[in-house]
């Protein structure tokens, strides 16, 4: 009876171990499943979404980098920026607030009296010299930005074109003239103005032009009384310039300087 007992205990036993195991199986299959589906969720998710964000930045970028740099529009030729108009009743009328009176006496005269020759007075970091030859003549050579080398001259006194080269025997043929000369404006007011004001019209662009040198010679210290520029087509802008220049600085002129820029000015536009 005990052996009996005994085994049937020992079954039932074994029994109900097999029982539970195969229950353990049972209730870990869903939980894999879950996990299974977890990992296939979580794949779309992650890679296709990083992807077009990583694409997507970088396009904009492209498209930011190869836009096109904006044209800058393009500088006014030489030429249109050289003379000033001719405005005859302009001039006339300006002309005609000038005092007319005789010269002065031409004592005490002196370039001196005119502060430096060709003082940057316009702060641009070049000297007045160079920036009217860079201003007036084309094709122009100035490697280091300020000295002009070379360049041509369509010269306004004579019409004729000369070509400029910058050396110790063939700078002159391109030299600054002063339309009021310094000895005619020493004569006719510029005696009574301060030494700063007398520098300025020196080195004042307004009354700086670049000619041909052997005719700027000629030239002397006349005024338009007695000396006109040979090119009759340029002598409008030059009584123009001058009436310009005595007006800005309170000069006076002779009556016969007056008459001749009358007679100049009557021709104009003609």
């Amino acid at each position: 009876m005990c052996a009996a007992a005994v085994a049937v205990m020992v079954a039932l036993a074994l029994g109900l171990v097999l029982g539970l195991a195969g229950c353990s199986v049972v209730e870990q299959q869903p939980g894999a499943a879950r996990s299974s589906g977890s990992v296939a969720d979580s794949a779309p998710d992650s890679a296709p979404g990083s992807a077009p964000d990583s694409v997507a930045g970088s396009e904009t970028d492209s498209d930011s980098d190869s836009a096109p740099a904006p044209v800058p529009e393009p500088a006014d030729p030489p030429a249109a920026r050289q003379y000033p108009p001719v405005d005859v009743p302009g001039t006339l009328a300006l002309l005609n607030t000038l005092e007319v009176k005789g010269r002065a006496p031409k004592t005490g005269y002196s370039r001196d009296e005119f502060g430096q020759r060709w003082k940057d007075i316009d702060r641009n970091g070049c000297d007045q010299r160079n920036d009217v030859l860079a201003r007036y003549l084309t094709d122009v050579n100035a490697p280091e930005g300020c000295k002009v080398l070379s360049g041509v001259l369509q010269d306004p006194y004579t019409g004729e074109t000369i070509d400029f080269r910058r050396g110790a025997k063939t700078s002159s043929a391109v030299q600054i003239d002063h339309v009021v000369a310094l000895g005619d404006a020493w004569q006719k007011g510029a005696q009574q103005l301060s030494p700063e004001q007398r520098e300025e019209i020196g080195n004042d662009t307004m009354n700086l032009l670049a000619v041909d040198g052997p005719t700027n010679q000629a030239k002397g210290a006349g005024d338009a009384a007695t000396w006109l520029p040979p090119n009759k087509a340029f002598r409008c802008q030059y009584v123009t310039i001058q009436t310009q220049v005595k007006a800005k600085y309170h000069l006076w002129v002779t009556q016969a300087e007056k008459d001749a820029i009358e007679r100049v000015l009557s021709t104009c536009g003609a």
